[in-house]
């Protein structure tokens, strides 16, 4: 349960009236799943990176609350996130480090999307960005002790994708110094920020288009209070906008009526900085550059997008496994029951989904540790694998998590389970910091001339003596399929309409979009081969190259006629395919517990979904808060 203290404010606010022990919140196990979980989780950084976030879910503040109504959620969704803010040392250092933020989201996801929507853009999107900008050296303060709660408006109505193009205006003020923030039309209105009374005071930073003397020198950000206790400041309209799918979040239309700012509102770096005049000076030579540079922030938010849907991949399959062998069913002999688990229709497709979920966790582990690591030289091909994981990821993990709601049935659908809930809250992380396909075509265009697909581990080798047992020959076919699309993306681009872009982009786009998701297949793979390499020697081995080999063979199912067609195949190897993959998932089948089991989903937070425990009073969990209708006899 919650209970509350009060804040700098005097306003109440949850506290963690229990922590988890970690000593009896993780019992022993077996080598093999400490060891599989020492690989998923980065083994030094598992304790510092992702400890902190794992022990704070545990505790009974952030039990699910379904029963509360959509406002009341929302409003607690702000609780918890001062019970984030107070796990802090040093916010500014969160907001700087964008693989504890990854992991903040792949944690807090777990169990309450709204919060995690919340923290990502106070400590990425708003702090963050403040910090990226801190030409003023500003006082943050108000912010790191979330006495302001910060916000992040960019998209409008009729902008969104096409942000650049955005219609708010911030105009330099001659007179003051400052700048005037106007919305000059309803199009314009910000759309979908978190702007309502809920949660206390707040600010914002604005993208407005930058104004000097009728020069319109492209989008910029502006630091904007928007609320105070009372209420909107002067000038500000925020309208809430009506319930969505998913976590409820206290999302708003926002408008400017001529507000005025100071001088210091306008952010500044080395890509835009006006002089005393008003004249600007900047080391970008477009508008467009200034722009994506100002809002650089959204590539660690596809990061975290990327990190929120491995951790609701990992925690729909920790209920849908415990779920599958807990519950039983009539067994082939009268009077016989067996676990749902004990099916191949049932348990093939869990660990077909378990190891799409590996592979999806050592991509995101990469491509995180290349956007930390990236060079100034290697920024836009870094900045291309976080665009193409979270596509990728964020789209599996819908797959996924929807395939984990059926196998549990109608007891999918309730609330207290969690999983339909998981399956909606994904929505908003495939659309949130760049929609995937919008995303996704951009680094399609990119990857047509600029991207060189690795070679083959053993080039020259005829496909014919090879074997769908070896690992590297499966990765080479990943390859293989890579490389056709690029070449019919190219071809395609080629014999477009001359004289017309739109026709050329309209006739190769669906090949480009191919050859992307070709690529992040791949990477995948290469991601999943090298923790492989690193579980050499120990217990986990064995069944994680299982889960390996069988994450490559059913992605080259959906190549498999390309790969024949273009000789990369043999007709006896397409044949094996569906006889290998069924082969394999027998093998796995009694390692599936094992292998989910390493996700380490808090004991405490299975604990407190029905549906794991798999026994007629799952129901009386769910209705608990529902009054019943008549009477009858106890049963």
């Amino acid at each position: 349960m919650l209970t509350s203290e009060k804040d700098s404010r005097g306003t109440a606010r949850p506290t963690q009236t229990q922590r988890s022990d970690r000593a009896t919140d993780r019992p022993a196990l077996d080598p093999t799943v400490t060891e599989l979980t020492g690989l998923l989780f980065d083994r030094h950084d598992r304790e510092q990176v992702h400890a902190p976030w794992r022990e704070l879910i545990s505790g009974a503040a952030f039990a699910p609350r379904p029963e509360l109504p959509y406002g009341e959620r929302a409003a607690l969704s702000y609780q918890r996130l001062h019970l984030v803010n107070d796990t802090l040392a040093n916010p500014e250092e969160l907001a700087l480090d964008a693989r504890r933020l990854a992991a903040l989201h792949e944690w807090t996801g777990v169990v309450d999307s709204g919060l995690t929507t919340l923290a990502g853009i106070h400590y990425n999107l708003f702090l963050g960005s403040l910090l990226d900008h801190d030409t003023h050296r500003r006082d943050v303060s108000r912010y790191t002790s979330l006495d302001r709660t910060g916000t992040f408006l960019c998209t409008e109505l009729e902008h969104g994708n096409d942000a650049a193009a955005l219609r708010t205006t911030a105009v330099l003020d001659r007179a003051t110094g400052g700048f005037v923030l106007h919305t000059p039309h309803t199009g314009a209105q910000k759309f979908m920020a978190n702007t309502s009374a809920v949660g206390g005071p707040k600010s914002a930073v604005v993208a407005a288009r930058l104004l000097v003397d009728g020069e319109d020198h492209g989008v910029f950000l502006f630091l904007t209070p928007l609320s105070d206790d009372m209420g909107p400041l002067p000038g500000i309209t925020v309208r809430p906008l009506p319930p969505r799918l998913g976590s409820p979040v206290d999302h708003c239309l926002t408008s400017f009526n001529h507000v005025s700012l100071p001088r210091t509102a306008l952010l500044e770096a080395d890509h835009g900085r006006l002089t005393p005049e008003g004249q600007l000076r900047s080391d970008l030579g477009n508008r467009r550059k200034r722009f994506l540079h100002s809002i650089a922030r959204v590539t660690t938010g596809k990061l975290c997008m990327s990190a929120a849907a491995i951790g609701v991949s990992r925690t729909s399959l920790a209920i849908a496994t415990r779920f599958a062998y807990n519950r039983h069913i009539s067994g082939p002999k009268a009077g016989t029951r067996v676990p749902l688990a004990a099916h191949r229709s049932h348990h093939g497709r869990l660990l077909c989904a378990t190891a799409t979920t590996y592979a999806m966790t050592f991509l995101h582990r990469a491509t995180v540790a290349r956007w930390v690591e990236h060079t100034p030289q290697e920024r836009a091909e870094a900045e291309r694998q976080v665009a193409v994981t979270k596509g990728w990821n964020t789209w599996q993990a819908r797959a996924i998590a929807t395939e984990c709601r059926e196998r549990c049935g109608a007891r999918g659908l309730f609330a207290a389970n969690r999983l339909s809930e998981l399956v909606t809250d994904l929505e908003g992380t495939i659309t949130a910091e760049g929609d995937n396909l919008v995303i996704w075509l951009k680094a399609a265009a990119e990857m047509i001339f600029g991207h060189e697909v690795p070679p083959h581990s053993a080039p020259g080798t005829d496909p014919a003596d090879r074997h769908l047992s070896d690992l590297a020959f499966l990765r080479d076919l990943l390859c293989d399929a890579e490389t056709i699309w690029q070449a019919r993306t190219r071809d395609a681009l080629r014999q477009g309409q001359s004289g017309d872009p739109l026709a050329r982009w309209n006739a190769a786009s669906p090949y480009a979009l191919e050859l992307v998701e070709a690529h992040a297949r791949r990477k995948a793979a290469d991601a999943f081969l090298a923790a492989a390499e690193r579980a050499e020697g120990t217990a986990a081995h064995p069944p994680l190259v299982g889960l390996c080999r069988l994450f490559l063979l059913k992605e080259l199912t959906k190549s498999s006629g390309d790969l024949l067609a273009e000789q990369r195949m043999t007709v006896d190897q397409v044949r094996a395919l569906s006889a290998s993959v069924e082969h394999l998932i027998g093998e796995l089948a009694p390692h599936l517990r094992t292998l989910v089991d390493a996700f380490d989903i808090p004991e405490s937070v299975l604990a407190g979904i029905p549906l794991v425990h798999g026994d007629a009073t799952h129901v009386d969990h769910c209705l608990a808060a529902v009054e019943p209708i008549g009477a009858a006899e106890p049963i």
